[in-house]
């Protein structure tokens, strides 16, 4: 049985105190017995702040990005050891506003995904197709493409130490969202690709669903049977919309 995880993805938002305050707001909102695992992941400058806050509570703490070094002359990078040093768990790897907006290539994500797992963290590589790849009939050629290039690197072994994030780029800050429908369809086709390589690691990793997740269609989402949980944009930067979709997830674990 996959343990359903909702993790939010805070994005370049907010201050240090709001972003402690948020994170105080959803460690006090979250039941003491949670069937959901739960993380965010705040901008890097706001890690130590947020980390203290987390401490002790059964949130887990994530970076936006990691580095495919571990340390060196790499301005701007900051390294899993770095991250592991304030806690963090997890890492979100490949987002597509990388991919889109400062070109990181498949090859790049892959190394940064490895990096990840040498060091114990757990990457949450992000998928997905463009519009224009969609209306093309290519979704499953560009899923299937972004997800070998780190498999191919990586081996289908390591999914048992990652998570896959299934994200639309039309879906993303857009406020259009996949039908639960659409949605599953894609799971389901990229589980199944993981079953002709390792049907034991495809029966058990996790596949979130990002793309303008919110608390009126997470339900809905999360009652798909492929569909493990969300990365949470826009709607996590508010702890009583983030906690209703944690609620979702547990009310469809």
């Amino acid at each position: 049985m996959r343990r359903p995880l909702v993790v939010g993805n805070w994005k370049m938002n907010g201050t240090c105190q709001s972003a402690v305050q948020l994170a105080d707001a959803i460690v006090s909102g979250l039941p003491s017995e949670c069937q959901v695992e739960v993380g965010v992941c705040p901008s890097y400058v706001f890690i130590p702040g947020v980390s203290e806050r987390l401490a002790g509570s059964m949130v887990q703490l994530g970076g936006q990005n990691v580095a495919d070094q571990d340390s060196g002359a790499f301005t701007g990078e900051v390294s899993a050891p770095m991250l592991k040093e304030f806690g963090c768990s997890l890492a979100i790897v490949g987002h597509s506003e990388r991919r889109q907006v400062y070109g990181e290539t498949d090859a790049l994500i892959a190394a940064r995904y490895q990096k990840a797992i040498e060091h114990g963290i757990t990457p949450i590589l992000c998928i997905g197709e463009t519009l224009e790849e969609r209306e093309a009939g290519d979704t499953f050629k560009v899923v299937d493409g972004q997800l070998q290039a780190v498999l191919g690197q990586a081996g289908i072994q390591s999914l048992g130490h990652a998570v896959i994030a299934y994200e639309p780029v039309w879906a993303i800050g857009t406020g259009r969202t996949a039908t639960p429908e659409q949605a599953q369809e894609v799971h389901a086709h990229i589980r199944q690709q993981l079953v002709a390589q390792d049907p034991e690691v495809a029966s058990n990793v996790r596949i979130l669903y990002g793309g303008s997740v919110n608390a009126d269609n997470a339900s809905s989402l999360f009652s798909q049977e492929d569909i493990d949980g969300g990365l949470i944009g826009g709607a996590s930067l508010k702890a009583d919309s983030f906690l209703a979709i944690v609620q979702a997830a547990m009310e469809n674990s």
